[in-house]
């Protein structure tokens, strides 16, 4: 089910090529918004999830991929975005965002805090969307 939240995060970030979604669980919504766009989205986890046809799907650890040398081809994307995403995870995918060049957006579950300097834009249903690293050229 897609919420209004969905739909303005999909329109947010359908300016983007491509993207990847950091943890995308059992909620692919805003990952199918996109591809619905002509975002080719990526999606990764830890665990591995179904996701429909349309989003591919990498298993990987954004922590390890941020250890590596280059994160892995999966990353290199416009934009690497990450929905109710723990503080935990805040620093590693931003050092993933910073080695491939890329856009870094996220929301958070709500009673976190931003883990790493972001400034912040309000979304659908007073929810925030916190802007870790936004340099690329989105296309209009």
């Amino acid at each position: 089910m897609i919420t209004p939240r969905d739909t303005a995060l999909v329109a947010r970030f359908s300016t983007y090529d491509t993207a990847v979604e950091i943890g995308i669980g059992r909620r692919p919504e805003v990952a199918v918004g996109l591809v619905e766009e002509g975002v080719t989205v990526t999606a990764t986890d830890m665990a591995a999830v179904d996701v429909p046809d349309s989003v591919s799907f990498v298993r990987d650890d954004i922590v390890e991929a941020s250890e590596r040398d280059d994160p892995g081809e999966c990353y290199h994307a416009d934009l690497i975005y990450g929905l109710n995403l723990p503080p935990e995870l805040h620093r590693p995918t931003r050092a993933v965002a910073d080695a491939v060049d890329a856009d870094f957006l996220f929301t958070t579950l709500g009673y976190d805090s931003p883990a790493v300097p972001c400034s912040t834009e309000s979304i659908v249903g007073g929810e925030t969307l916190y802007v870790a690293r936004e340099r690329y050229s989105r296309r209009m």
